[in-house]
């Protein structure tokens, strides 16, 4: 299964393919050069079936734990100043998107959206220590039932160059359920109240909608 956003990008992919198919069949250059040309463009169309797939979680809802948002590697897990919303200390923890992990953005807990909002910038590297307030960004909060608020963060990346936020406030939200989606490689910072039991250590491997963070 792959991801709508991807919709434009596959038929590109497709494109090239099958360009490179027609050129290596039916124009007369070395055998070994054909072979080469109809390799990228099969190589081109796997890279980006592979970005845009989108496979079927089972999420398990548990309105006690606080689940990884995305695919990727935790980074980060510190104490941090929340200047937009919060404006107060937060206990953060980051998971940084290679290009080849699911790029699909989940809600990290269930709850109603109270806060969404795009913020464009600049395209610093995904780990660089600014880029969660200077880059290209979305902001999205979260009320759980529990009376506690709950923050994920698109950041978008060198690579990344769209942020799609399905996000719309006053909306209730079901926790695993897709949130948004980041094109090409970045990261998404998760903002919990400060006493937060964390599930989860430096340089984990986690799963977006599966994977526990922490726990209330």
């Amino acid at each position: 299964m792959f991801h709508k956003e991807g919709t434009p990008s596959i038929l590109i992919g497709l494109a090239v393919a099958i360009a490179c198919y027609l050129l290596a069949t039916f124009i007369d250059m070395p055998i070994w050069l054909s072979y080469i040309i109809l390799g990228l463009g099969v190589v081109f169309l796997i890279i980006i079936l592979q970005f845009f797939r989108n496979p079927k979680r089972v999420v398990v809802l548990d309105d006690a734990s606080i689940v990884s948002p995305v695919d990727g590697k935790v980074v980060v897990i510190e104490k941090v100043t929340e200047n937009e919303y919060f404006k107060g200390e937060r206990l953060m923890i980051s998971v940084f998107m290679s290009p080849i992990n699911v790029h699909v953005t989940r809600y990290p807990v269930g709850g109603k959206v109270s806060y969404s909002k795009y913020h464009p910038g600049k395209y610093l590297v995904a780990w660089h220590p600014k880029a969660s307030e200077e880059n290209e960004r979305t902001t999205v909060v979260v009320d759980h039932k529990n009376g506690e608020q709950v923050m994920h963060r698109q950041i978008a990346g060198a690579l990344a160059k769209r942020i799609v936020n399905y996000a719309e406030e006053n909306t209730d939200v079901v926790q695993g359920s897709e949130s948004g989606f980041i094109k090409f490689g970045s990261r998404v910072d998760i903002y919990l109240p400060v006493d937060t039991p964390v599930e989860v250590s430096l340089n984990q491997k986690v799963k977006g909608g599966t994977s526990v963070l922490a726990r209330f």
